[in-house]
């Protein structure tokens, strides 16, 4: 492992997750650590953007099975031509979610402008 170790509360403090995020990524080989003489976990500076790119890839709805196939790209630079289109697919798919969450907040948008228009002239919200 490179560079200045880092404990699991310290890890998970800086990144702001639980400690179990860490312990998970773990077993789902997504995170790696080393281990002290006394057994506890030790990682890298490094965690921190991955467990952070993790969170990013998670939030963004990806599983973590497409997470795990994804991370290799990030920490070599190799790309096959399938995990290019698993890649191209995946921002497709994010894309998508983009655009709805757009239309939703517009929606969103509309109703408090009407809404607030409507309570300054001291009438209910229209239906």
């Amino acid at each position: 492992m490179e560079g200045v170790l880092t404990r699991i509360g310290e890890l998970a403090s800086r990144v702001g997750v639980s400690v179990r995020a860490p312990r998970s990524y773990e077993e789902q080989d997504l995170l790696a650590s080393a281990r002290s003489t006394g057994g506890q976990r030790q990682y890298p500076d490094s965690a921190v953007d991955r467990v952070q790119l993790i969170q990013q890839l998670y939030s963004a709805g990806l599983p973590s099975r497409a997470t795990l196939e994804l991370l290799p790209c990030v920490g070599t630079g190799d790309v096959t031509p399938v995990l290019l289109d698993r890649l191209s697919a995946e921002r497709d798919r994010i894309d998508a979610q983009v655009s709805t969450l757009v239309k939703t907040r517009d929606w969103f948008d509309a109703i408090i402008t009407t809404a607030s228009t409507a309570r300054s002239a001291g009438r209910p919200c229209p239906r």
